[in-house]
């Protein structure tokens, strides 16, 4: 008995993203070594906000590197997982709109490093500045290299994926699922889902989590005017 249209359609689509994934993985794998026998400029890059940190654990300070080894990893490999991932998402478009994938796809790589930039040269100092301030003579702050390096990986891939949302409303603009006007209407439960977002995103902080819901606010209305501009240019 053959298989229907439908069934060969989904696991051919399976094995699409398999491969995307596995090509993903790998790119990440070898950027994650690449950045590891480079580690101690990254190293002095990172911590440069504090100057100093300690570690309390023997194994502490291999698993702060290799961590941030992940982080540099993902972050040096996101051209190929961004194109594997819009190479993916044209599977389910219209010949017509793949072109579209065109601006997409490099757009939003430049807006992940904008969101990253962003995040190292405003977010963090805010937050470290605010939460820092809470020290004293008797409540010396002595920041672990491991919690550190959590603390600002957290903060800069959130802030990257953060400022995709007015490219990904444009997107879904200009292949009208999502219009200026449903977007606007909608601004009331937008703005609750970017509490939750900034919520999950961000450390357990009330601090970086006001930090980003203000840019996402600000990003969302940008995605409205971003959304407008390609409804027009269907």
């Amino acid at each position: 008995m053959s298989k229907s249209p439908l069934v060969l359609s989904f696991f051919s689509h399976l094995y699409e993203l398999r491969e995307r994934m596995i090509k993903s993985l790998a790119a990440f794998g070898i950027a994650t070594v690449v950045v590891w026998n480079f580690l101690d400029p990254v190293i002095h890059w990172v911590v440069r906000p504090l100057g100093r940190l300690v570690f309390t654990a023997p194994a502490e300070a291999f698993n702060a590197r290799m961590t941030l080894a992940m982080i540099g990893g993902l972050v040096f490999s996101l051209p190929v997982i961004l194109y594997q991932l819009w190479q993916f998402i044209a599977l389910g478009l219209k010949l017509q709109e793949q072109r579209y994938i065109k601006v997409f796809g490099p757009l939003s790589l430049v807006f992940f490093f904008a969101g990253i930039v962003f995040g190292y040269f405003v977010l963090l100092p805010i937050s470290l500045n605010f939460l820092l301030s809470f020290s004293s003579s008797w409540m010396v702050p002595m920041i672990t290299v491991d919690k550190y390096i959590s603390f600002v990986g957290t903060i800069l891939i959130s802030s990257g994926v953060a400022f995709e949302l007015p490219l990904i409303l444009a997107f879904l603009a200009r292949l009208g699922i999502a219009t200026p006007e449903f977007l606007r209407q909608k601004r009331r439960y937008a703005i609750v889902m970017i509490l939750i977002i900034a919520a999950i995103l961000t450390p357990p902080d009330i601090v970086s989590q006001i930090l980003l819901t203000i840019p996402l606010l600000v990003l969302y209305e940008l995605g409205i005017l971003f959304s407008r501009w390609a409804q027009v240019q269907r």
